[in-house]
């Protein structure tokens, strides 16, 4: 007869295939209409409180693999920290305002009104608020999506506006000419997060500067090195170091042997002398730059002197050692300027153009860099330019016009940092950084960071809320400031640029006769006082934050703006701790993002509908993220291999606890192999749960991988198949093991959750669960399944199983036996602790090693040898067994067999 009716045989309904792009979606659905976000915060009700504080991802493009990234990353710390036993809720949100969604928009429609620039502006942003809501919701990201904070919300920006009076109240805020970051390419003072680094070859030039007041007065000429000779109408002055040797030498042209006297560096004379195709014919003097003092040159093509002063910023790394300053080009020279009373000069206009204040007509309407080789033509002409070359530089660029920055001398708006800079650096100090490097590079940026440039030249941004007096004077005063932002709070901010001058004063409170202007505040000012508008104004949330976690660009981003804002307005940082993730990469290690040029597919949306969004979710758990991601289509490919291990070791516990009701008190037919596990389970919870509460993901990727594809699928799923198919469906140690696949099916379920987030909860729903699985907590350790003697024991075993395998498989390629079950083995062991082990278990090592046969003895070194069995084979177990054939009713079973037969037809 067939035995094979009588085999417990696994049997499941969780399919193999996973198919997630079309379960996903109505696994999301049912979240959605169950409202799980608001069912796992009622359940956590009482829980203490963790909040994560959302930075803002800006409202204009559909999401890319780095903004899923952190979408993630942050989904995966949230669902991990309600498992764990907070609550956690999310509240998320978007920087609305800002340079690229006007840039686009002014870009498509030319010559529209300030008024329908801003309507435009918020059509657009709103827009890209649902694309991108709609991608974080389908990568199963939980959080209160219909309540949003937005810096386009009438009462966000009210709290923008009063958060720039407290500045103002603390007496941070001045109005100063002085040199800032300006994009010509849209006409606006940049931040420095909103510039990126680009290379840029610059013609360098070798000018000489004659000398006509001090010690070499027209004997000698001052050679200083610029790569942007457009500065040149602006220079004031020649800056020398103080400390630093100069020497005064007669050089000579190599080209027509004529001399001059030129003043430099003495460490760089061979530099400069080779560059300009001189040599040096003789040195007639040393000195310090300090020396130097109370010269002056005359400018190169302009009536006018130039003092040479000392500082500290002259370095001897390139050029000739004496630096050519123009007060309103850059800050090091503004600084040196206003020490010496220089005149700031900027004659450049917001397109980059020079005005009549350059002194030169013929270079009046042109464009700064268009015109460097008008100036080099110029100084050529005058017999000033001693030498130029080609120099490749890494110089800053707009980040959204993508042309290069200059600095230049506007009359802004500027908060002091140095007044707050000492207090910042002592709340970083106490601030966690993840990883540790955080905390110097942040230190390093506020320490080295400038007064910051609130006031823009825009239109789409929260209106910087100044009136001036009639002869142009700001009025900075708080009570007023307020009164906006109730206005605002009232009417938003479009009021601002509807309202004549007459109406908002008298709405202010102050005489008819005050202007107001349509500048507009830094967006980084909008994100970040969101620690105000958002963390103390939303009840579900705190101040400061647990967690701030962003990309590693926002130390001079979000992190730094909420760290200087917080200080200022209450003295402490707004955050606990602060996780850094890297970019994402390509394989080559060139950033992806919404601004690269990178040719392959890198949105969200691609991935989650080709692989479905765990997919994504499992990429991100597998990465060290504080380093740079890697990220390609061939690392999903793997991945894919990986994901379907995981779901076939929770098909198989599924398919072989069939059937079998939760019964604890089966653990009592446990054996040694069931004991092992349910001690690595407790080791694997352990890992898991200090993973989760490090936020070192990938730690608990890799632990659940291992488990999964060695301990359970190739060693305990393994090991007990035989016992689960072949023994009778009440006996013990097969009831034993099923309440151990039982008990690793919901560890492994939960410990999967934040990860695998619909994976998870599909799976849940087959072990006869109605809830969701996001509501249950995370397993906690069961001390009294911890067992090192077990773990110890079997680990020992595991590897007379290797030695026992390795013969196995040399006996099987020579032919001996077709299947190993065939085989007859004798085990001869050598020490002590093996003998011990041996004997111990005796009774379950054929199973644990997967034979018919095994021979035991000791002998003076570790062997094994294999030979074919000569016992008879089952029919329905296929094992050689002694007792084959000693029961004439089923003549071909051995006596287990013969009993889980007869169970069975007494069942039926």
């Amino acid at each position: 007869m067939s035995y094979k009716d009588t085999l417990n045989l696994p049997k499941t309904d969780f399919p193999m295939k996973a198919g997630l792009t079309e379960k996903e979606p109505q696994i999301l659905k049912r979240w959605e209409s169950e409202n799980i976000y608001g069912k796992i915060q009622e359940a956590r009700r009482d829980a203490p409180l963790y909040v994560l504080h959302d930075g803002p991802p800006f409202a204009n493009g559909d999401v890319h693999m780095g903004t899923a990234l952190n979408k993630i990353l942050k989904d995966l710390v949230l669902k991990s920290r309600n498992m764990l036993g907070f609550q956690a809720p999310y509240v998320p949100g978007w920087d609305c305002h800002g340079l690229p969604i006007e840039f686009k928009v002014v870009k498509e429609n030319a010559g529209l009104s300030p008024v329908e620039v801003r309507r435009r502006s918020e059509e657009f942003a709103r827009k890209y608020i649902d694309i991108q809501r709609s991608s974080f919701r389908r990568l199963g990201v939980f959080g209160d999506w219909e309540n949003p904070y937005l810096t386009l919300d009438s009462a966000y920006e009210a709290d923008i506006i009063r958060s720039f009076g407290k500045f103002v109240e603390k007496g941070l805020v001045y109005r100063s000419k002085k040199p800032v970051l300006w994009s010509t390419g849209a006409q606006t003072a940049l931040a420095e997060a909103e510039v990126e680094y680009k290379d840029k070859v610059s013609p360098a030039i070798f000018v000489r500067f004659p000398i006509v007041q001090g010690e070499f007065a027209n004997t000698a000429d001052v050679i200083i090195w610029t790569t942007t000779p457009w500065t040149l109408p602006a220079n004031l002055a020649v800056a020398v170091h103080p400390e630093h040797t100069y020497v005064l030498g007669k050089f000579r042209r190599l080209t027509d042997g004529k001399e001059f006297q030129f003043v430099l560096a003495e460490s760089l004379v061979e530099a400069v002398t080779k560059s300009i195709g001189f040599e040096t014919a003789e040195i007639l003097k040393r000195f310090p730059g300090k020396s130097l003092e109370g010269s002056a040159a005359h400018h190169p093509f302009l009536d006018r002197l130039s003092p040479i002063l000392t500082a500290d910023f002259v370095t001897l790394d390139t050029g000739s050692g004496l630096v050519h300053s123009a007060p309103g080009h850059g800050m090091d020279d503004y600084m040196m300027g206003q020490k010496h009373g220089l005149e700031i000069l900027a004659p450049v206009n917001d397109l980059g153009k020079f005005t009549e204040e350059c002194g030169v007509p013929a270079l009046v309407g042109k464009y700064v860099f268009a015109a460097n080789e008008d100036i080099i033509a110029l100084l050529e002409s005058k017999e000033m330019l001693m030498g130029r070359e080609d120099y490749r530089h890494s110089y800053p660029h707009c980040w959204r016009s993508k042309t290069p920055v200059i600095f230049r001398a506007v009359e802004q708006f500027f908060i002091r940092i140095d007044e707050l800079r000492q207090n910042a650096l002592i709340e970083v100090d106490k601030v966690t950084w993840l990883p540790h490097w955080g905390r110097n590079r942040i230190r390093g940026t506020v320490e080295s960071r400038p007064d910051w440039c609130i006031s823009r030249q825009r239109t789409w941004g929260v209106p910087l809320p100044v009136f001036y007096t009639p002869e142009g004077e700001p009025i900075l005063n708080p009570e007023v400031i307020e009164k906006v932002a109730q206005l605002v709070a009232e009417e938003g901010t479009n009021a601002w640029f509807e309202m004549s001058d007459a109406d908002l004063a008298r709405r202010v409170g102050l005489p008819e006769n005050v202007t107001h202007r349509l500048d507009t505040l830094d967006v980084w000012i909008d994100s970040g006082v969101s620690h105000e508008a958002v963390l103390r104004r939303n009840p579900k949330l705190r101040f400061p934050a647990d967690l701030y976690l962003e990309a590693t660009d926002q130390h001079r981003g979000w992190f730094q703006s909420s760290l200087i804002t917080s200080v200022a307005m209450n003295g402490v940082a707004p955050y606990k701790t602060v996780l850094t993730h890297g970019f994402v990469v390509d394989l080559d290690g060139k950033k992806i993002s919404k601004s690269s040029e990178y040719k392959k597919p890198m949105n969200a949306e691609h991935f989650v509908g080709k692989y479905g969004a765990d997919l994504v979710r499992l990429w991100v758990s597998s990465v060290n993220f504080t380093d740079d991601v890697p990220f390609s289509e061939e690392m999903f490919t793997r991945l894919s291999d990986s994901y379907r291990r995981i779901r076939n070791t929770l098909r198989i516990l599924l398919a072989n606890t069939n059937g079998a009701q939760d019964d604890p008190s089966a653990l009592a037919g446990a054996t040694l192999i069931d004991r092992w596990l349910l001690s690595r389970l407790q080791e694997v919870i352990a890992e898991c749960r200090e993973a989760y509460a490090t936020l070192e993901f990938h730690k608990v990727y890799h632990t659940l991988m291992q488990f999964c594809s060695t301990d359970l699928s190739s060693l305990y799923v393994d090991i007990t198949k035989d016992r689960l198919y072949c023994d009778a469906a009440t006996s013990p140690r097969r009831r034993a093991t099923q309440q151990v696949m039982r008990i690793a099916f919901d560890v492994l379920v939960r410990l999967f959750a934040p990860i695998l987030a619909f994976t998870a909860e599909e799976a849940w729903s087959y072990f006869e669960k109605t809830d969701s699985v996001h509501l249950e907590l995370l397993p906690e350790v069961n001390e009294k399944w911890k067992d090192a003697g077990v773990v110890s024991d079997v680990d020992e075993l595991l590897k007379l199983r290797a030695l026992i395998s390795q013969e196995l498989d040399a006996a099987k390629k020579a032919a001996v036996f077709s299947n190993t079950l065939e085989a007859k083995v004798t085990l001869s062991v050598a020490d002590e602790r093996s003998a011990e082990l041996v004997k111990n278990y005796a009774g379950e090592l054929e199973e644990l090693f997967i034979l018919s046969e095994l021979v035991t003895g000791r002998a003076g070194e570790l062997a094994a040898t294999v030979g074919k069995t000569e016992r008879e084979k089952c029919d329905r177990c296929w094992r050689h067994r002694e007792d084959v054939a000693k029961d004439e009713s089923h003549p071909t079973l051995c006596g287990r067999c013969i009993e889980a037969v007869v169970t069975t037809e007494q069942k039926a």
